[in-house]
């Protein structure tokens, strides 16, 4: 097939998630002109992994210094309050609170101030008296203050980048999933699970946990799968949304990327608690009885899903007993709110974590890209990504125009 100017599109970007949408409509808006399409498989955008998070804007103190997840969560903490700002998205600058409740924890919470202020973050100790004074219900031993962490929907951003997008000229496809990608020398085609075809210069894939299948189509992530992790989330009751002024956050443990179970204050005036890390048995599992045996059987062949489970077993033990019962739920929540009970827990909507995973059984906690000559194909985009999304969508852009070859000579 030759594509030629008769190409359906410029550029398809697969994924109608924040980073999709973030890439997309920064492509439109540097490049005016372009034919540029977003395909998401679900009937509207920010369905899974985007709409379906904490909401928190991160400031950044977890992250190593110098990597991309650090330069692109600080950079993208203050453009996405300065695009809610300039489209009139409701966000909130809370602050947060990082509470050690135990002398074991006090150390780990000094190397996270060291990093804090190593990735040039305010950050403030805050001394057990000064917690109380300022968070009545919480009981810790010390915190950190980081004021720069904020609330906000991304589903909200999501769609606004969706209208921004196709307001410059852009298309958006729901219910269209890529279920095949041809890569030629002058295109490439994606077929859709319906049958349709469609052609393009060059595809951008952006794609969640399902990135390392679009990935493989295209002869890469050979030693990559994603491992779906499930975050269960509880809503307090309406007598509880005043209970925290701030974000309030573990001391996370640092040999693992996932920052244990939180208070935050949603930008809806109600509270969530959660997320806990459960391994899923679909990728799209939101529900502990969810189990897709394709997914599984991808999941149970990768050595490095063996080597994570083999690693990591008692932790993963233990998540699933937090996930069966909501009283050790609870006892999570309660070592720094002693106050909740029980029936203060609502349920509230799970989701899923696209982790992906080496095949010496490495969790990658940093953003990975990979390029064929016509693709881009964002492998690993893990929290912070929703807060980077902006960056990130600068960053896909700058590697778009270097790699493509000029996008704007095609104008």
């Amino acid at each position: 097939m030759n594509f030629g100017r008769a190409a359906d599109f410029d550029i398809v970007v697969i994924g109608g998630g924040i980073v999709g949408l973030s890439t997309a409509m920064q492509l439109s808006q540097r490049f005016p002109g372009l034919a540029i399409a977003v395909l998401e498989k679900e009937p509207m955008l920010a369905s899974h992994q985007t709409g379906r998070n904490s909401g928190v804007i991160h400031a950044g103190v977890y992250y190593e210094p110098g990597s991309l997840k650090a330069k692109f969560c600080r950079d993208g903490s203050t453009a996405t309050m300065q695009f809610c700002k300039e489209h009139g998205i409701r966000f909130e600058r809370r602050g947060k609170m990082l509470v050690a409740t135990s002398s074991e924890e006090l150390p780990r919470m000094e190397k996270l101030h060291e990093r804090a202020v190593a990735n040039g973050l305010e950050v403030h100790r805050i001394s057990k008296d000064e917690l109380t004074e300022r968070e009545p219900h919480i009981a810790g031993l010390a915190a950190l203050f980081i004021p720069a962490s904020g609330i906000v929907d991304y589903g909200e951003i999501t769609r606004c980048m969706g209208a921004l997008l196709i307001e410059a000229g852009g298309t958006i496809m729901t219910d269209a999933e890529a279920s095949h990608i041809n890569e030629q020398a002058d295109g490439v085609e994606i077929t859709l699970d319906t049958g349709m075809l469609l052609s393009a210069r060059h595809v951008v894939a952006c794609a969640g946990v399902n990135a390392d299948r679009l990935a493989r189509m295209c002869g890469l992530a050979k030693d990559i799968a994603i491992i779906p992790f499930r975050g269960e989330y509880f809503r307090l009751g309406a007598d509880k949304d005043r209970i925290v002024e701030h974000l309030i956050y573990p001391i996370p443990e640092p040999s693992l990327p996932f920052l244990g179970v939180h208070l935050t204050p949603m930008v809806g005036g109600f509270v969530t608690v959660g997320p806990n890390a459960v391994l899923a048995f679909s990728r799209n599992g939101y529900s502990f009885g969810d189990l897709d045996p394709k997914d599984l059987w991808e999941m149970v062949r990768f050595p490095g899903f063996r080597r994570v489970v083999a690693d990591n077993i008692r932790y993963g033990l233990s998540e699933m007993a937090n996930s069966l019962s909501r009283r050790r739920y609870l006892a999570l929540c309660r070592r720094y709110c002693p106050e909740l009970e029980l029936s203060d827990l609502h349920s509230h909507p799970a989701g899923i974590r696209a982790q992906a995973v080496s095949r010496d059984g490495r969790l990658l906690h940093d953003f990975l890209i990979e390029r064929t000559a016509r693709t881009i194909h964002v492998l690993n985009a893990p929290s912070p990504a929703a807060t980077s999304a902006l960056p990130i969508g600068r960053y896909i852009a700058d590697i778009a125009d270097a790699h493509f070859g000029r996008l704007q000579s095609l104008n």
